[in-house]
Protein backbone atom coordinates (compact mmCIF):
# COMPACT_ATOMS: atom_id res chain seq x y z
CA UNK A 1 0.00 0.00 0.00
CA UNK A 2 2.55 2.54 1.08
CA UNK A 3 4.64 1.75 -2.48
CA UNK A 4 1.27 2.83 -4.56
CA UNK A 5 1.05 5.70 -2.52
CA UNK A 6 4.07 6.63 -3.08
CA UNK A 7 3.61 6.16 -6.97
CA UNK A 8 0.47 7.60 -7.01
CA UNK A 9 2.39 10.67 -5.49
CA UNK A 10 4.95 10.69 -7.62
CA UNK A 11 2.60 10.78 -10.87
CA UNK A 12 1.59 13.97 -9.96
CA UNK A 13 5.43 15.44 -9.83
CA UNK A 14 6.35 14.40 -13.18
CA UNK A 15 5.85 16.43 -16.04
CA UNK A 16 3.67 14.36 -18.43
CA UNK A 17 2.87 14.81 -22.26
CA UNK A 18 -0.59 14.65 -24.07
CA UNK A 19 -1.76 15.99 -26.95
CA UNK A 20 -3.05 18.55 -27.49
CA UNK A 21 -3.67 22.22 -30.40
CA UNK A 22 -2.18 25.21 -30.60
CA UNK A 23 -3.15 28.31 -32.66
CA UNK A 24 -1.51 31.08 -33.52
CA UNK A 25 -2.95 34.54 -33.78
CA UNK A 26 -2.44 37.81 -34.74
CA UNK A 27 -2.78 40.68 -32.57
CA UNK A 28 -6.49 41.50 -34.26
CA UNK A 29 -7.26 37.49 -33.63
CA UNK A 30 -6.57 36.85 -37.25
CA UNK A 31 -4.78 33.25 -37.37
CA UNK A 32 -1.38 33.01 -38.19
CA UNK A 33 0.25 30.54 -41.06
CA UNK A 34 3.07 29.59 -41.65
CA UNK A 35 4.42 30.02 -37.96
CA UNK A 36 6.89 27.89 -36.28
CA UNK A 37 6.34 26.86 -32.49
CA UNK A 38 8.87 25.24 -30.65
CA UNK A 39 8.79 24.18 -26.97
CA UNK A 40 11.30 23.27 -24.32
CA UNK A 41 10.51 20.24 -22.28
CA UNK A 42 11.32 16.42 -21.82
CA UNK A 43 11.11 14.97 -25.20
CA UNK A 44 14.45 13.51 -26.18
CA UNK A 45 15.48 14.28 -29.84
CA UNK A 46 13.03 13.83 -32.32
CA UNK A 47 13.10 12.73 -35.66
CA UNK A 48 11.16 15.59 -37.07
CA UNK A 49 8.29 18.32 -36.09
CA UNK A 50 5.08 16.15 -37.10
CA UNK A 51 5.46 16.67 -41.13
CA UNK A 52 7.72 15.40 -43.59
CA UNK A 53 11.46 16.45 -43.79
CA UNK A 54 11.54 17.33 -46.89
CA UNK A 55 11.26 20.66 -49.65
CA UNK A 56 9.90 19.99 -52.98
CA UNK A 57 9.60 21.90 -55.73
CA UNK A 58 6.23 22.08 -57.99
CA UNK A 59 4.35 24.12 -60.05
CA UNK A 60 7.66 26.67 -59.92
CA UNK A 61 7.00 26.70 -55.87
CA UNK A 62 8.54 25.32 -52.99
CA UNK A 63 6.26 22.91 -50.91
CA UNK A 64 5.66 24.02 -48.17
CA UNK A 65 6.77 27.16 -47.65
CA UNK A 66 7.73 27.06 -43.83
CA UNK A 67 9.08 23.96 -42.58
CA UNK A 68 10.61 22.95 -39.13
CA UNK A 69 13.11 20.42 -38.95
CA UNK A 70 14.86 19.65 -35.71
CA UNK A 71 18.97 20.19 -36.00
CA UNK A 72 20.72 17.34 -37.40
CA UNK A 73 18.31 15.95 -39.24
CA UNK A 74 19.05 15.86 -43.00
CA UNK A 75 15.72 17.10 -45.35
CA UNK A 76 15.04 16.30 -49.38
CA UNK A 77 14.94 18.17 -51.83
CA UNK A 78 12.55 16.50 -54.92
CA UNK A 79 12.23 18.16 -58.00
CA UNK A 80 8.50 17.42 -59.58
CA UNK A 81 8.82 20.04 -62.14
CA UNK A 82 9.77 19.43 -65.93
CA UNK A 83 12.17 21.82 -65.59
CA UNK A 84 15.59 21.90 -63.60
CA UNK A 85 16.30 23.67 -60.57
CA UNK A 86 19.34 25.46 -58.78
CA UNK A 87 18.64 25.09 -54.72
CA UNK A 88 20.53 27.48 -52.66
CA UNK A 89 20.76 29.34 -49.68
CA UNK A 90 23.36 31.68 -48.60
CA UNK A 91 21.98 31.60 -44.60
CA UNK A 92 24.51 31.57 -42.06
CA UNK A 93 25.65 28.41 -40.58
CA UNK A 94 23.50 26.44 -42.97
CA UNK A 95 25.31 28.13 -46.55
CA UNK A 96 24.11 25.69 -49.46
CA UNK A 97 23.95 24.75 -53.20
CA UNK A 98 22.57 22.24 -55.18
CA UNK A 99 23.45 22.67 -59.10
CA UNK A 100 21.01 21.91 -61.81
CA UNK A 101 19.15 18.73 -61.18
CA UNK A 102 16.19 17.91 -63.22
CA UNK A 103 12.15 16.19 -62.88
CA UNK A 104 11.90 13.19 -60.24
CA UNK A 105 15.42 14.13 -59.38
CA UNK A 106 16.21 15.15 -55.79
CA UNK A 107 18.88 16.16 -53.21
CA UNK A 108 19.59 15.99 -49.49
CA UNK A 109 21.24 18.66 -47.69
CA UNK A 110 21.71 18.07 -43.53
CA UNK A 111 20.91 21.07 -41.36
CA UNK A 112 23.01 21.03 -37.97
CA UNK A 113 22.57 25.04 -36.62
CA UNK A 114 19.51 26.30 -35.32
CA UNK A 115 18.14 29.06 -36.99
CA UNK A 116 16.50 30.22 -40.41
CA UNK A 117 17.35 28.62 -43.57
CA UNK A 118 16.11 31.39 -46.54
CA UNK A 119 16.29 28.87 -49.59
CA UNK A 120 15.71 29.99 -53.18
CA UNK A 121 16.32 29.15 -56.74
CA UNK A 122 19.16 30.43 -58.72
CA UNK A 123 17.05 30.04 -62.22
CA UNK A 124 13.14 31.31 -60.97
CA UNK A 125 13.42 34.23 -58.71
CA UNK A 126 10.19 34.28 -57.53
CA UNK A 127 10.36 30.47 -55.35
CA UNK A 128 11.14 30.91 -51.63
CA UNK A 129 11.20 28.71 -48.49
CA UNK A 130 12.00 28.65 -45.23
CA UNK A 131 13.59 25.82 -43.10
CA UNK A 132 13.77 26.56 -39.32
CA UNK A 133 16.22 24.42 -37.14
CA UNK A 134 15.54 24.35 -34.03
CA UNK A 135 16.95 22.78 -30.84
CA UNK A 136 13.64 21.60 -29.18
CA UNK A 137 12.27 18.81 -28.19
CA UNK A 138 8.42 20.24 -29.73
CA UNK A 139 7.60 21.88 -32.77
CA UNK A 140 5.48 22.43 -35.49
CA UNK A 141 4.30 24.79 -38.38
CA UNK A 142 0.55 26.37 -38.48
CA UNK A 143 -1.84 25.72 -41.09
CA UNK A 144 -3.97 28.27 -42.61
CA UNK A 145 -6.20 28.29 -39.52
CA UNK A 146 -3.16 29.24 -37.64
CA UNK A 147 -3.23 25.98 -35.82
CA UNK A 148 -0.64 23.24 -34.88
CA UNK A 149 -1.80 19.74 -33.85
CA UNK A 150 0.60 17.78 -31.38
CA UNK A 151 0.83 14.59 -30.79
CA UNK A 152 2.17 15.49 -27.07
CA UNK A 153 3.57 18.70 -25.48
CA UNK A 154 4.35 18.67 -21.39
CA UNK A 155 1.56 20.08 -19.19
CA UNK A 156 3.38 22.13 -17.73
CA UNK A 157 4.80 24.27 -20.21
CA UNK A 158 4.21 28.38 -19.42
CA UNK A 159 5.77 29.82 -22.22
CA UNK A 160 6.75 28.92 -26.38
CA UNK A 161 9.24 30.44 -29.25
CA UNK A 162 7.28 31.48 -31.53
CA UNK A 163 8.96 32.73 -35.58
CA UNK A 164 7.38 33.24 -38.91
CA UNK A 165 8.95 34.82 -42.00
CA UNK A 166 8.59 38.46 -41.06
CA UNK A 167 10.28 38.32 -37.86
CA UNK A 168 13.55 37.91 -38.90
CA UNK A 169 16.44 35.71 -39.59
CA UNK A 170 17.27 34.31 -36.73
CA UNK A 171 15.08 35.51 -33.56
CA UNK A 172 12.22 34.37 -32.02
CA UNK A 173 9.11 36.06 -30.04
CA UNK A 174 8.56 33.81 -26.54
CA UNK A 175 4.80 34.39 -25.72
CA UNK A 176 2.66 33.10 -23.05
CA UNK A 177 0.46 29.50 -23.25
CA UNK A 178 -3.17 30.71 -22.68
CA UNK A 179 -5.41 28.12 -22.37
CA UNK A 180 -7.91 27.92 -24.75
CA UNK A 181 -11.08 25.55 -24.52
CA UNK A 182 -9.28 22.10 -25.13
CA UNK A 183 -6.17 23.66 -26.38
CA UNK A 184 -3.79 26.58 -26.18
CA UNK A 185 -3.60 29.73 -28.11
CA UNK A 186 -0.59 32.04 -28.58
CA UNK A 187 -1.06 35.67 -29.44
CA UNK A 188 1.54 38.12 -31.01
CA UNK A 189 1.94 41.69 -29.62
CA UNK A 190 0.81 44.98 -31.02
CA UNK A 191 4.14 45.58 -32.11
CA UNK A 192 5.20 42.30 -34.14
CA UNK A 193 5.51 42.65 -37.61
CA UNK A 194 2.43 41.81 -39.40
CA UNK A 195 2.45 38.14 -41.22
CA UNK A 196 2.01 37.69 -44.61
CA UNK A 197 0.37 35.03 -46.47
CA UNK A 198 3.02 34.31 -48.93
CA UNK A 199 6.36 36.65 -50.12
CA UNK A 200 8.60 35.98 -53.34
CA UNK A 201 12.53 36.62 -53.64
CA UNK A 202 11.70 39.94 -55.69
Amino acid sequence: MRALSCLVFCLFLVPFATAQTVTVLDATGEPVPHAVVTMEGEGGSPENYGMANKVSQEDLAFHPYVLAVPKGVSVEFPNLDRVRHHVYSFSRGNRFELELYGREEHRTVTFNKPGTVAIGCNIHDDMLAYIRVADAPYGGVSNESGTISFDAMPENIATAHVWYPQIGRDEALVLPLIADGEGYKLSLPADAPAPVARMSMN
